[in-house]
């Protein structure tokens, strides 16, 4: 079996990917530090990953616009305002923030706790399908603020007194924390350890 990095002293940095001697400690392109595996990984996802549940709740519980119409006032959450949308016939829209602001983050979170159980050994997977699946949340989860930017943009163009106005509500903080979370989640997950496990088992 082929000697990992780790094993033969070598270690990529993180911001440059310059490979280097961990014994140095830092990179000499960039003076990062150098680090072979990221510390408390999993612990850190789960720990991101339980603070996003907790935001994720009140994002699709509580209004994410508040949509005054001629002197009517009511809050719409983001599957009211995917419905708007779709009753206005902008199909597109509601496709885009039902995947986009529903879909994708639930998805994500669920994706990121199996890869923290497979790195624990609770469940089996191939490591190279588990990779794909860790990229893709770090490539599609940042597409999950597009709800946020529709709000903004409809705030801004949308202001008539009570013949009607929108104005962000209260889920738009707790869906803007929510994502934040999730990406740093991810971000803080070491796919590494995935193949660690597989070659201390194939060695065991």
């Amino acid at each position: 079996m082929l000697k990992s990095a780790q094993e033969l002293g070598k270690v990529s940095c993180h911001i440059c990917a310059q490979v280097g001697s961990i014994e140095k400690h830092v990179c000499d392109r960039c003076h990062s530090e150098l680090h072979s595996r990221k510390t408390n990984s999993v612990q850190r996802c789960i720990a991101l990953l339980f603070a996003s549940v907790v935001a994720y709740i009140p994002a699709n519980v509580w209004p994410i616009m508040v949509i005054t119409q001629l002197g009517v006032t009511e809050g719409s959450t983001i599957l009211g305002g995917v419905a708007i949308f779709w009753q206005m016939k902008a199909y597109p829209i509601a496709t885009v923030i039902f995947i986009a602001s529903v879909l994708i983050p639930g998805l994500k979170i669920i994706a990121l706790i199996w890869l923290c159980a497979l790195a624990k050994g609770l469940v089996k997977m191939s490591p190279k399908s588990a990779n794909k699946i860790y990229w893709l949340t770090e490539l599609v989860g940042r597409w999950s603020m597009v709800d946020v930017f529709v709000v903004a943009i409809l705030v801004a163009l949308i202001q008539m007194g009570n013949f009607m106005s929108i104005e962000p509500g209260r889920a738009a903080v707790s869906f803007t924390f929510m994502v934040v979370l999730t990406m740093l989640a991810a971000h803080s997950f070491d796919p590494r350890i995935i193949w660690d496990r597989v070659r201390s088992t194939s060695s065991s």
